[in-house]
Order: C-alpha cells, then structure tokens, then sequence
C-alpha cells in the first residue's frame, strides 16, 4: 500500500482496497453486526475477520511488520467496515488511535516492543486521555506519574476509554510536573498486565454498544521508565498532534455509517409501493436521496483530502482534519435520521439497520472532540 499520492482521490491501488474490505466486511461482518448491538457484545468475528485479512491495523510500518498502509487507505478500511457495523470499524480506527502517539514520538525501542504485537494481530491499542472531569478540557486531567528511580507510579482513573478490557496496550496521558498544565503531561504505554491497572464495568451506552466503553483505573501502577513516550512533558503536545490525525478516521467512520443507511434506504423506497407505486417514485423522496447523496459525497471529498494532508503531514492539517470529522459526523447524523425518516414505522424498529446506524452515527459528534471542540480548534487555525 504505497505512499506516494498527491491528489486527493483514491488510486487504482485504494479502489482495489475498497473492493476487497466491501467483501470482506459483507460476508464475514455484517451477518453478525444486528446481534452484536443487540447483545452488547464485542464483535470477535470482525476481529478475526480483519486480524485474518491484515486489516486490523494497516497503519502500522513494515519496519515493524505491518501493512504500511497510507493514511488514505487506512480511512477506506475504516469506512468500509463501518459502512455495515460501526462498533466493528472502532477496532482499526482505534488501534491507530492508540498506537499513533508510540509511532510519532516513541523511541524505536518501544516501537519495536509495542507495534509488533498490534502488527501480528496479538494485542490491540487503546488511547486513553479523557478523565472524569477532563473531557474537552483534556489539560485539566489528574492522573498522576511520579519518578521512582528507574521507573514511574501512575495513580489515576481514566473515563470514556474505547475498547477497555479489550485492548492489551494503552497509551495513557498523565501529569508529571503539576505546575505546568499542559507541559507537564507526559505519555505512557501501560499493558493491560501491568499490576495494578483494572476496568470499570462497560458503559451501557446509546450506540456502538459493541465497542467496549469502560474506565480504566491506574493504582500504583509502576512501569518502567523506558515506556514514556517521547520526552517528559511532550505527552499533551504528542496526544493533540496524535488527533490531528486519527480525527480524519472518525470522519471515516461517520461516512461509512452514513454510506450504509443510504444504501439500505435505496433499496427500500424502490421496494415499496404507496399509492400504487414505488415510493422512490416521488418527488419528495426523491429531493431527500438527492440532498443525502450530495452531502454524503461532499463529506467524503473532504475526507479524503484531509486524509492526503495527514499522509503528508500538511501545516493545515489541524484544520481539515477537524473539519472533516466534524463536517462528516454532522452530515452522517443527517443522513441516517432521513434514512429512519424514509423506512418511515419500520425504519423505527430494530428488524431494519437504519435505526442502529442512527444511533452509532450519534458519537461521532461526540468523541475524539466534540463538534463544537472542532468548530474551535478550525477557528484558531483558519488556513
């Protein structure tokens, strides 16, 4: 999966790619995605599926056994994925999340340790920034990593953490110089094996209800220095720089989900007849695919140039990569309320997806920075 392009379409290359994870993700995810929601389980086949295909973490390097996927192809696997099952695509979204912080600013021997197992397929990476009183306000967190000679003491607890329990490794932001605020936060990878480092119980949320959502608690964790990530108090610099990119995989999700309601509500309003017609027919019906059509697209052109200027690392990346998840998951949230809105009562109950993908499409407004956080962070770096 080369890295060469410069536009922002995909390549012969990304279109073999798509064709491939459709595939994959029609037969070996999608049979499974209306039980895991219903059962709030975490969905072990689209692991397999995707660990079986190299697909689970195409971001990571070949230097360390990876796919070496470009930033591009990384969005259409997540997007394919979630096009059917939006908990399934959190696992490649999330493993880039989680490792992101180890690629760009890890020493090559952490590298090495921790990119090798998520390359294998052995363990997967979460991130974990937020805390219960640090959502948008990640600055404020309180977890604490104090120096014990040739390690550090993490004590903490960690709130909104995707794929907890689940995930082996975590990329863990704490305080290391309290009176620095944002440049005393330094970065670690915990292990799930790490003594000390336990779970909540898994958050019984609104969507995605397959991806485990749980807090992650740090009680006298001690971890060998070696494990920080970059150098003493770049942690805040490295977690933000870290979204700048894994926000354009949000806005992949969001398209997918998206992509998938479209697709459903087509095939529906040719099927059913109103009136003595097919209700795709009418006008009105026809106004509204038109308008969810041309939102869904122009959503995925931004995504994808925002995904050329993260492989590229762009001066405005910051910029689209905000833009692009905050613009995507509006328009996914438009699009799979409409879908709902044209299955009319059977788009309300569980026996059709659209009313799934509704709910899963509500998040992406919410994580990773929530949409008026993005309106912000475009505000302060207008290109």
């Amino acid at each position: 999966m080369g890295k060469d392009f410069d536009l922002y379409r995909p390549s012969e290359e990304h279109d073999m790619l798509r064709e491939s994870v459709r595939a994959l993700a029609e037969a070996k995810i999608a049979p499974f995605a209306a039980a895991v929601d219903e059962e709030g389980r975490f969905p072990q086949e689209a692991l397999d599926a995707l660990v079986a295909n190299d697909l689970h973490a195409v971001h990571v390097p070949e230097t360390y056994g990876g796919a070496g996927a470009d930033a591009l192809a990384t969005v259409i696997v997540i997007e394919e994925v979630a096009r059917v099952c939006g908990s399934s695509s959190l696992i490649p979204a999330v493993n880039k999340l989680g490792s992101l912080p180890v690629i760009l600013s890890g020493s090559e021997e952490l590298k090495a340790k921790f990119l090798g197992p998520l390359a294998k397929g052995d363990a997967m990476f979460s991130y974990a920034l937020s805390e219960p009183d640090a959502g948008s306000d990640a600055a404020g967190m309180k977890t604490r990593a104090v120096r014990d000679g040739d390690f550090w003491v993490l004590n903490g607890v960690k709130r909104w953490i995707t794929n907890a329990g689940v995930s082996q490794y975590y990329t863990v932001m704490a305080v290391t110089d309290p009176e620095k605020r944002s440049k005393g936060i330094s970065a670690f990878v915990v292990d799930k094996d790490d003594e000390g480092v336990s779970f909540g119980a898994p958050e019984k949320k609104l969507g995605i209800k397959g991806s485990p959502t749980r807090e992650v608690y740090l009680d006298n964790v001690r971890i060998p220095a070696d494990r920080m990530i970059g150098a003493e108090g770049t942690g805040f610099a490295t977690a933000m720089k870290t979204l700048d990119h894994t926000r354009v995989t949000i806005a992949a999700q969001a398209i997918g989900i998206a992509q998938g309601a479209l697709d459903y509500a087509k095939g529906y309003v040719k099927e059913r007849k109103q009136f003595g017609k097919p209700i795709a027919d009418f006008q009105g019906v026809q106004f509204m695919l038109a308008d969810m059509a041309m939102k869904l697209e122009a959503a995925r052109q931004l995504t994808y140039a925002a995904a050329a200027k993260s492989e590229r690392v762009d001066g405005d990346l910051t910029f689209f990569g905000a833009a692009a998840k905050c613009f995507a998951s509006d328009v996914a949230m438009e699009v799979t309320v409409d879908a709902v809105q044209l299955l009319g009562g059977y788009g309300y109950t569980r026996d059709y997806p659209v009313e799934r993908m509704m709910r899963d499409a509500k998040i992406t407004q919410i994580y990773e920075g929530t949409n008026q956080v993005q309106r912000i962070v475009m505000a302060r770096n207008l290109p």
